[in-house]
């Protein structure tokens, strides 16, 4: 079976088909502020099992970094469709903006 890639546009489709379930709809945007804050917290700590100073306990349950950034990317969708933001256009601008507001900022590597 070949892995397909989805675009930004068809997460933020699937996502939505599946918020539309609900009545309930998407959470308010404080709310889903606060979820974000939630999830990159549980980035943070599954990180710093992995790279710092703090092993897990035995009692705690296995996760990992990529479940913990696919929980992320799930609700920072979850906020751009609440807002009627479309990623694409946003991840478009940031990277026109880095592309020639920091053009100059890193030090390349050889292209040689």
């Amino acid at each position: 079976m070949t892995e397909q890639h989805k675009s930004l546009l068809e997460m933020q489709r699937e996502v939505d088909r599946y918020i539309s379930q609900f009545k309930e709809g998407y959470f308010s945007p404080l709310s889903m502020l606060a979820r974000l804050a939630e999830e990159v917290g549980e980035l943070a700590r599954e990180v710093n099992h992995v790279y710092g100073e703090k092993p897990k306990k035995p009692t705690e349950e296995e996760n990992s970094i990529e479940n913990e950034l696919g929980d992320l990317l799930f609700i920072l969708i979850c906020f751009a469709n609440s807002q009627g933001i479309d990623l694409t256009k946003a991840h478009d601008r940031v990277m026109h903006k880095f592309a020639t507001r920091d053009a100059d900022r890193w030090t390349r590597v050889d292209s040689d």
